[in-house]
């Protein structure tokens, strides 16, 4: 039955595909381990159908003749088949232990790169979390169908062919009547597989929902708290768990459904083959050992036949996981490098936007985040991007640093269009700080040196002490090498604003951007940092996004943006003239961020 779920299976051309990918994929790495695997497995199963047929001699020879000598003789042969069988087990759950923990962790670490590889886009569209509790159940499918397909042809199939030949040798008559009810079974157990397909791709959904769930209440605690959701969240999760025991039970139901049919196909093969065998022992005398022998290879024989029959289910269920796992890894990074780019050569690190036009995706109105875009980031000065929320500031930034691809137009970098060279050599001429500060699991130390690995401790307490962030650092109880914690949930967001902007002070790239990074600090907080970031700005190119009309009022160009477009360009006391200009009337009214979509209407 098993051979031919494996051959039903391979006629599936998706899951012909899946299955040549994995063997390609895991066969060869662990050639040397499955051949150790599998002659434990064949030792097991020839160890099992070897039990069986010595009872006959237990009952002929120590019972009927006995014979002590013999007893012993018997008794010693046991122990020995026994003991093989035993530490041929132990190898063989050893070795597939090993396999299948590696091959997570080789699918663990591949998945990851791959990851890392996505673009910034994949990661709008997906929701983290739950692309992390997917992940989990996925891998394990691999380890699962490997394991799965090893165990049934190595294990499974060689043990039943011994025990049917002890069978077969004992008495053919019986052995053809009890193998009748396997087709039988087999054609049954075949129905529940296309069943069995839909629920388990939903179960992996239902619980990565359920993880997701967690997860994001783990990381939004507070907010939870704050705005007193604990009941609307409770109902959330407590409906998604539901949903997921239902999934599983029905699950459980048809693999459970398996269970009464071989339960009972077995005990009639057996039951047959004691009324039938015992009558031919009474009325005819026929061999009693032979018939003992028989029947407890017969019951030998339930469980592999059971496993066998139900193989085709459970193997069904490893390659949803299997092929949802290569959905992922067959996702193209959305912002791949082209097959001829080349690095790119910073010298001055002039940045020039050529009538560039961008949007997220499809929306209502049809309208580009960045529509028409032009303006000139000279070398070595400060551009400065001002405007209402939602203008495309933050857009701009972004684009710079090709986490999105335009829909037309030019960024370049010295004349060098940044589509056509090497993402990683873009990128790694620019410092960034984000609006929202990030660190990451590790010390505060390899937090600041991620921005550049080679950095001496000198260098990473020059950087901090820059961002004014070394006198806190030094009042933590560890100093530079206390642990972050979770999101860096242990600092305030001023301390991980000043720990983002160090990482950007160590990087010392040519261009700086710079999304609103101030935003979270103090007053007396802001004012340290912004000395400091006045010092880092020297000499690069730098644009910089802020709401506050202080942080930008010294910049050498000021671009204003207003519903994507560029609406205004020039310096402060050129903008501050235009009595119409929206520059204009964002200064006279302060500019607060609340009152930035007033200015903009007018």
């Amino acid at each position: 039955m098993s051979l031919e779920a494996l051959a039903k299976a391979a006629a599936d051309p998706q899951s012909k595909s899946v299955m040549r990918r994995i063997v390609r994929e895991n066969l060869g790495v662990y050639r040397k381990q499955y051949i150790m695997a599998i002659a434990c497995m064949v030792l097991v199963a020839a160890t099992t159908a070897f039990s069986a047929y010595i009872i006959k001699d237990v009952v002929n020879k120590v019972f009927d003749q006995r014979n002590l000598q013999e007893a012993w003789y018997v008794a010693g042969v046991i122990l020995a088949v026994f003991a093989i069988k035993g530490f041929a087990g132990f190898g063989q759950d050893v070795l597939l232990n090993r396999i299948g923990n590696n091959i997570i962790a080789r699918y663990q670490k591949r998945v990851y790169d791959h990851m890392l590889k996505l673009g910034v886009s994949f990661y709008t569209d997906t929701r983290s979390a739950f692309l992390v509790g997917q992940i989990g159940q996925n891998i394990g499918g691999i380890r699962n169908m490997l394991n799965l397909v090893i165990t049934v042809v190595a294990r499974d199939i060689l043990t039943l062919i011994g025990l049917i030949a002890v069978m077969i040798i004992q008495d053919p008559v019986m052995t053809l009547c009890s193998i009748i009810v396997l087709p039988v079974a087999g054609y049954v157990l075949s129905r529940y597989v296309k069943r069995m397909k839909q629920l388990s791709r939903r179960e992996v959904n239902l619980n990565a929902r359920v993880s997701s769930a967690l997860v994001e209440s783990a990381q939004g605690i507070s907010i939870i708290k704050a705005f007193t959701m604990e009941k609307q969240m409770q109902d959330k999760v407590h409906m998604l768990v539901g949903m997921s025991e239902k999934q599983s039970n029905r699950i459980a139901l048809v693999t459970a459904r398996t269970r009464p049919l071989t339960e009972t196909l077995g005990g009639l093969a057996i039951a047959g083959a004691v009324a039938f065998g015992g009558s031919r022992v009474i009325a005819y005398g026929a061999d009693q050992g032979a018939l003992l022998s028989f029947l407890v290879a017969a019951m030998l024989a339930y469980e592999p036949a059971r496993r066998l029959a139900s193989f085709r289910i459970q193997f069904e269920k490893a390659l949803v996981n299997a092929r949802m796992l290569y959905e992922l890894l067959d996702t193209p990074p959305r912002q791949a490098d082209k097959p001829d780019a080349r690095p790119l050569e910073v010298g001055a690190a002039q940045i020039e936007f050529k009538n560039v036009c961008f949007s997220y995706g499809a929306r209502a109105n049809g309208e580009m985040v960045l529509d028409d875009v032009s303006f000139l980031a000279e070398a070595g000065k400060t551009t400065a991007l001002v405007g209402p929320s939602g203008g495309g500031k933050s857009t701009i930034i972004n684009l710079i640093q090709r986490f999105y691809d335009l829909h037309s137009g030019e960024i370049c970098v010295d004349d060098q269009n940044i589509a056509d060279v090497k993402i990683a050599s873009l990128r790694s001429r620019i410092s960034y700080v984000s609006q929202q500060p990030i660190l990451f699991e590790g010390t505060v130390a390899e937090n600041i040196r991620y921005a550049r690995p080679e950095a001496t401790q000198a260098e990473i307490e020059a950087a901090a002490a820059l961002a004014q962030a070394h006198d806190f650092i030094m009042e933590l109880p560890a100093g530079y090498e206390t642990e972050v914690g979770e999101a860096g949930v242990n600092f305030s967001g001023g301390q991980r604003q000043r720990l983002s902007i160090a990482r950007a002070i160590l990087r010392d790239a040519p261009i700086l951007l710079l999304d609103e990074a101030t935003s979270a600090l103090d007053n007396e907080s802001e004012k340290l940092v912004q000395q400091a970031l006045d010092r880092l700005m020297q000499g690069r190119t730098t644009v910089v996004v802020a709401h506050r009309l202080s942080t930008i009022r010294n910049a050498d160009r000021i671009v204003v943006i207003d519903r994507g477009r560029v609406v205004e360009q020039g310096s402060h006391a050129t903008l501050i003239n235009k009595n119409e200009g929206l520059y204009s009337r964002l200064h006279e009214i302060g500019a607060s961020p609340e009152l930035y979509e007033a200015a903009s209407n007018g």
